[in-house]
This record gives structure tokens, sequence and C-alpha cells, in this order.
């Protein structure tokens, strides 16, 4: 049960913390807006939905993006006040030990850490597709891709190519395809085009043909029992492809990593790990950071209360200062092992977590030595 002191730190903790992540998202949104506004009256974009497709999801975006360092600032700041004030003297010679102290802020730490775990796997994901799709359909002029001589692994002996590929019609030009077997070439397709149908929910390759090469029930007795096979060769105006491709793997790289909620990602890797796929390292690094983010928040808190709760010469100011050196220095380790993660040098689970783990460390030694 929580008491009179517990809730008056938490009361602090959570009304400092939405205080100033509501100031810096309004800051944000007025910079954006400025930017932006030139677009919005040219294109005479709906103002419905640049408030519900675009602002309305730009808001836990990055107010999510930004807890962990604004409950660091929360912390600091309101605890710097009162250690200043001595309410933390008050509270110690009441016989309150700092571990007892503490309890509020992890329960703070809790309700943002949840919060941003739900919005991570969960809400993000919806919001950032309804704020892509705002952003292409309005501002990137209807983005088309501009990719070319594509080679897509679509299987474990399957390779797909594109020389080009229109995002906007879901058409493919000059296109080949290819199954290999014990290295072995057994299909070759080459058409001139191919277009995904919508209906049926398949691809319908134009002009080509395709070489099959079976293998047969006799062998080769002339060359040490070899298996005879067998070439196929047949031409086609129009062909019905029944492959593993669909339009949405031509989607951008931020549109297809960050639009899936947790099951659909998670079925996604496992995917993507049958067929082979060289970039299940870009998915896992997501999937493993969307968990590992939120808990920034416990470590976090747990240094702030442990450096603030002190009172010392300089007054906030200085804490504040030390406070923003370390979160930045934290923020910059989860981007840099990020980037170890996805280039394949280290297990992106491990990689992602390193920084938590060094941090960890680093909160351990500040609540040792903190004001007990």
């Amino acid at each position: 049960m929580l008491k009179i002191i517990d809730r008056y730190i938490l009361r602090k903790f959570l009304g400092t913390f939405v205080f100033s992540i509501t100031l810096i998202l309004l800051i944000f949104i007025v910079f954006d807006i400025k930017e932006k506004i030139s677009t919005f009256v040219t294109k005479q974009i709906p103002l419905q939905e640049i408030i519900t497709d675009y602002y309305l999801m730009f808001i836990p975006y990055y107010g999510n993006f930004f807890s962990p360092l604004f409950t660091f600032i929360s912390v600091i700041f309101f605890t710097s006040k009162m250690a200043h004030r001595t309410e933390f003297v008050a509270i110690f010679s009441s016989g309150t030990s700092f571990r007892r102290t503490i309890r509020p802020y992890i329960i703070g730490a809790s309700i943002i850490a949840g919060t941003s775990l739900i919005l991570n796997h969960f809400v993000l994901p919806k919001a950032t597709k309804i704020k892509i799709g705002f952003e292409d359909k309005w501002i990137n002029n209807n983005y088309n891709s501009n990719e070319s001589n594509m080679h897509r692994k679509i299987g474990p002996n399957t390779i797909l190519y594109l020389e080009t590929y229109d995002n906007k019609q879901n058409r493919a030009d000059r296109v080949s395809l290819e199954k290999m077997v014990d290295q072995k070439q057994v299909y070759f397709l080459q058409a001139e085009s191919m277009k995904w149908d919508s209906i049926k929910g398949l691809w319908k390759a134009i002009n080509g043909y395709e070489r099959e090469l079976t293998e047969q029930d006799q062998l080769d007795t002339l060359e040490n029992t070899k298996p005879v096979f067998k070439q196929v060769n047949r031409f086609f105006t129009e062909k019905e492809l029944i492959i593993d491709f669909k339009p949405s793997d031509m989607w951008r790289y931020e549109s297809k990593i960050e639009v899936m909620p947790y099951f659909e990602l998670r079925d996604y890797i496992i995917k993507e790990k049958l067929k082979g796929s060289n970039q299940i390292e870009f998915f896992e690094v997501e999937q493993y950071r969307r968990t590992s983010f939120p808990f920034a928040t416990f470590v976090l808190t747990i240094i702030g209360v442990s450096i603030a709760s002190r009172k010392v010469r300089g007054g906030v100011g200085l804490q504040i200062a030390l406070g923003l050196l370390l979160s930045c220095v934290y923020i910059m380790l989860m981007y840099i092992f990020n980037t170890i993660a996805t280039t394949g040098f280290a297990p992106p689970l491990l990689a992602v977590w390193i920084p938590n783990i060094v941090f960890s460390m680093v909160a351990l030694y500040f609540y040792k030595t903190a004001q007990q």
C-alpha cells in the first residue's frame, strides 16, 4: 500500500514527466508546422488528414522516442529540488532507508516503461503505417521505388530478379526466376514483365518462357550411373505465378520494419529465416529494441535519483548537466550497438541489450554510493 511519501514522490515524478514531454512535443509540432506549412497550403491537404493521419500519429511516436531521456530529466529535476530543500534529510532522519525511498520511483518508471512497451509492440506500428501513408501521399509525391537490378531471395533455393519495379502499379519489368538444387539449375523463368493481381493474390507474368529440368527414372550407365535429366522449354503470353513474394516486400525498408505489430513481426522473421533471407538481423534488432528501449527507463531512473538525492554545490543545473551527459552517452551506445548488430558482427539480442547491461552496472554503482 502506498504511503503519503510514496504518493507525493510519484505525483511529482509523473507530473514533471508529463509536463516536460508535453512541452517538448509542442515545440516539435510548432517547428514541424513551420517547415511544412507551405506544403500543406500548396497541396491543399485537408485539415482533418493533417490532424488525424499525421500529427496524432506524430505525437505518440516522438513522445515514446524521448520518454527515457525525459524520464531521466524529470527525476533529476524534481529530486534535486527536493534535495535542495533538504526534504531527503527529513525522510532519512525518520528512519526511511534509501532503498525504501526509491520504491515510488520504480513504480513511476514501471508505469512509463509499461506504456512504452505497449506502444512499441502494438500501437506505434499501426500509427507509423498511417503516418508513412500520409507522407507518401502528400509530402513524398507518391513515393516510387527508384531501385534497379534487384535480387530477392524468396525461398531457400529460389532467386527472383527484377530489373525495375513500379510500386504504384505493382509491376516489375524484365523479370527472371531461378531455382537451384544441389548447385544445379532445375528451373528458370524469364518474362517481359509481371503484374500483381490483387483479386487472386498472385503475380501474372507476361510474354516469356520457362525452362524446367526434371530427373528421369532411368540412369545414365555410361557416366557412372548418374541420373538422366530432361529439359523442357515452354513459351507463354501470360502465366500465373504463385511465389512467396508480395508487393509489400517491395516497401521501403523503414515501411516494412516499423509498421509490423509484435505478432506480425515475429511471424515475418520466422518466414524470412525459412527463406534464408540476408536481412534477418534488421528485423531481429527491431524486435529486441522494442523491448530493450523501455528498460532504459528503469536504468536512467535509478541513476537519476541516486545522483540528485544528494545536495551538492552548484545546485540543480550541475546535476541536470551530468544527467544529460549520461543520457546522451546511453542513447549513443544504443544506436552504435544497433548498427553493429545489423552488420552481423554481434548477435542482435546481445548487441541490443549491451547498453542496458553496461548502464545497469553504472546504475548499481551510483545506487551503492548514493546517500543512504
